[in-house]
């Protein structure tokens, strides 16, 4: 659908764009409307929309209802740690670890996806805009590097991304969470509805909404309307949640303009001395092992945040000794990512006459209400948190553990489904510590011989002070909203088991030390931009891809604008 056969032999081109997923996708179509002949290099296999050979299937189509083998997951060992749920049904998407290797001086779950479409095949799709506060926080708190932008720079960006998305959601009026251009929510059910009505009740600064969601309640040009089958990991065949291969690289491919490479791991940025810009990316075909160079007046890094870290890493020249735009020493530092895997949960007796429909992909979200202002100021750390979870009733499995048969146990697992049970689980924002790094390790090589990363980064006393107040505050909200049986859990997280890894790249006001500017640019070669992850200068404590998008159109427009003026 998208491969153009001549780009084998055609080398040079208006832009580059390095990876195709959430921020490579949206990096094509804006180049390539904007008229600019655009080459897209993924590392990884070609994915066409409609490409999901599981997405029809049930678990007893598959061998062993879809389950790895012990022989199977001895190729990822790493990822089979996190506790994310590997299977048959979507094997093909996640690379193997013993493939793919990486090395951690502290534990650090990388979660990867090589494939046309990248990770906006298989993402969270939770869609929320940063707000002031989070673009302000660095300056106001002294940590790191002030944002070299403000929520007014990327407003019209997020507007703009919306509509072409299509992100369902409910408009709040909070300074912390800014509203924006919304399809129809999806609908709470009836524990979620009585939850909110009490929690308004009870707080003043608190409430619970529908998740805003990367999902179509309203058809957008061809693409439908989710079906609510939750199956959205294995591709999803109407199109109806935002993944690059629906919905930007078709736009993209629309143009005329787009050509796209897949098995084409980009290991070098090519500098010219002369222009002191950069010139073009050296490939290594992931396949055949040939290495290739191909040439473009503006490259796009956007093949993750690590991704496009470790290709700058690995671009050493003698204007850059220690990786591409490393003037500052900043490249590879301050990695951040979500910490989660806590809160509290806790059942309810009512609405045992109700139940719901289908399997909607999407939960609740309890947006930030700690220091906001002076009256929700904290002592014991900065930023904050929201949370995410929703309701349901008890499934029939409650009662295998008891290991029963007969005319009891049938009638036990087929007249009720059990009690309405709640959960939130906290998603708090980790702060940029420079010490947090990944680095280049030469000594191990992945299966195409090339240096892999060191993972080097943890949690600190601001994390570990707020993850206690997101265990009590979800307790105390369950408890004023009316659930018995209240528990609070820890299951506890690594770095990077949030797949919201960001930083090692950084934005800001200055050269010495930050790696890009305002508009994204590297700053010694500004025809490099660099929008996925690596980018960001903090975390926020809501799900970033949304900004990413935002912040991958608006440097489009910067670098088109620019072509134009001086060629």
């Amino acid at each position: 659908m998208y491969f153009n056969n001549n780009g084998k032999d055609e080398v040079t081109y208006d832009a580059i764009v390095v990876g195709s997923g959430i921020s490579g996708g949206w990096a094509a179509k804006e180049l390539c409307e904007g008229g600019l002949k655009t080459m897209v290099l993924e590392r990884g296999r070609m994915v066409k929309h409609g490409d999901y050979p599981t997405a029809a299937l049930d678990t007893w189509e598959v061998p062993n209802r879809g389950k790895l083998t012990e022989e199977e997951w001895k190729d990822y060992d790493k990822q089979r740690r996190t506790g994310y749920t590997m299977t048959k049904f979507t094997e093909a998407m996640w690379p193997k670890d013993s493939e793919n290797p990486y090395s951690e001086d502290k534990p650090f779950d990388w979660i990867r996806s090589y494939q046309v479409g990248g990770r906006s095949l298989l993402w969270g799709r939770q869609s929320y805009r940063w707000s002031e506060i989070d673009f302000e926080a660095n300056a106001k708190d002294g940590i790191a590097v002030d944002w070299p932008i403000r929520y007014k720079d990327i407003a019209p960006w997020y507007d703009k991304v919306e509509k072409f998305v299509g992100v369902s959601g409910q408009k709040a009026g909070l300074p912390q969470l800014p509203d924006g251009q919304f399809l129809p929510p999806m609908q709470l059910n009836c524990i979620e509805k009585d939850v909110a009505k009490r929690i308004s009740e009870q707080y003043t600064d608190r409430m619970i909404m529908i998740g805003r969601t990367a999902h179509l309640t309203e058809p957008i040009g061809t693409r439908g309307v989710c079906m609510s089958r939750n199956r959205c990991m294995r591709g999803c065949p109407y199109g109806a949640y935002f993944s690059s291969n629906a919905s930007t690289l078709p736009a993209a491919e629309a143009t005329g303009n787009l050509t796209i490479r897949p098995w084409s791991i980009v290991t070098e940025i090519i500098y010219d001395e002369a222009t002191q810009k950069a010139k073009g990316v050296r490939i290594q075909d992931a396949e055949s092992g040939e290495i290739k160079e191909y040439f473009a007046k503006v490259i796009f890094l956007c093949a993750s945040a690590f991704g496009s870290t470790w290709i700058m890493m690995n671009s050493k020249s003698k204007r850059f000794p220690n990786g591409f735009g490393n003037d500052s020493g900043e490249l590879g530092h301050n990695v951040m990512d979500h910490h989660f895997r806590l809160g509290a949960s806790g059942r309810s007796d009512k609405f045992k006459d109700q139940y719901f429909k289908g399997r909607r992909p999407n939960g609740i979200y309890v947006p930030r209400f700690q220091n906001i202002d002076s009256s929700t100021k904290r002592k014991d750390y900065i930023r904050g948190f929201g949370y995410q979870g929703g309701g349901s009733r008890a499934a029939w499995w409650r009662n295998v553990a008891e290991a029963d048969f007969g005319a009891d146990y049938k009638n036990a697992v087929t007249s009720t489904p059990g009690d309405w049970n709640m959960g939130l689980m906290g998603f708090g924002e980790c702060l940029p510590y420079h010490e947090n790094r990944i680095y280049l390790n030469d000594k191990l090589k992945d299966k195409h011989g090339l240096p892999t990363l060191t993972m080097d980064a943890e949690w600190k006393e601001n994390e570990y002070s707020m993850r206690k107040e997101m265990m009590s505050a979800a307790a105390e909200m369950l408890e004023k909203a009316g659930l018995k049986d209240v528990n609070t859990y820890d299951r506890g997280c690594n770095p990077g088991l949030g797949i919201h890894e960001m930083g090692t790249a950084r934005m800001g006001r200055d050269a010495k030390t930050s790696v890009l500017n305002g508009n994204n640019q590297v700053h010694a070669a500004k025809n490099v931009y660099v929008t996925d992850g690596a980018c960001m200068t903090s975390s926020a404590c809501v799900n970033p891809s949304l900004t990413y998008m935002a912040l991958t159109a608006r440097a489009a427009a910067h670098a088109i604008d620019d072509l134009k003026k001086n060629g």
